[in-house]
């Protein structure tokens, strides 16, 4: 079983495991800024290689190592200026982590992708304090969303509807909650992509519990 979240309707390639679905052709973007949480990086670009996606981490400031919020130090694939040249993504992924979440809400080339991404109907994820650079930046505004608890009041302070469940879909936009919820997280982006089906098949090998 999928972890359960609520749904609201109206560049380095790694070689695919005998664990892993068959590519699907999706491409994602994770932008990594100084300070961001490492597991919710890591964790997410794990899965989703997992699933075939094409995943490029790119640094916020440059290709340079990016130290993350407890120390552990993370090599982007290539710089976010870089990056952009190879758009368009189906997904961009935010990872929290306090102060990489306010990079990312200050960044004007972080806002021009998520309202170019939105605009296009294209998926845009974020985890954790990242919620924070969606508000900063107007990005699905009226939906439905969750962030760290820590984070509700801002949320709150914006133009969105807020819950407390582990992952929250609306739309093209999923959110969730910390580093404790990645793995949902990453799943509900794969069945996004793809179908249910394509992330069940990610839950024995890794032995997650959801």
């Amino acid at each position: 079983m999928l972890p359960r979240c609520v749904c609201v309707f109206s560049r380095r390639r790694h070689s695919v495991s005998a664990f892993s679905c068959l590519s699907m052709g999706k491409k994602a973007l994770l932008i990594l800024a100084e300070g961001a949480e490492e597991m919710e990086a890591i964790i997410t670009a794990d899965v989703l290689r997992r699933a075939g996606v094409d995943v490029t981490i790119a640094g916020l400031a440059g290709a340079s190592p990016v130290k993350c919020s407890r120390d552990v130090v993370v090599v982007p694939d290539k710089s976010l200026d870089e990056a952009t040249t190879q758009s368009p993504y189906d997904v961009i992924v935010l990872p929290g982590g306090l102060k990489g979440a306010e990079s990312l809400a200050a960044s004007p080339a972080v806002g021009k992708l998520l309202k170019e991404q939105e605009k296009c109907g294209r998926l845009v994820a974020a985890i954790c304090a990242a919620p924070i650079a969606l508000k900063s930046h107007g990005i699905g505004l009226g939906k439905l969303v969750t962030s760290h608890p820590s984070k509700k009041e801002d949320i709150c302070k914006g133009d969105y509807k807020y819950s407390e469940d582990r992952v929250v879909v609306d739309g093209q936009l999923i959110t969730s909650r910390g580093p404790g919820t990645a793995f949902e997280f990453a799943l509900a982006i794969v069945e996004k992509l793809e179908n249910k089906q394509a992330a069940e098949k990610l839950v024995p090998p890794m032995l997650v519990k959801v």
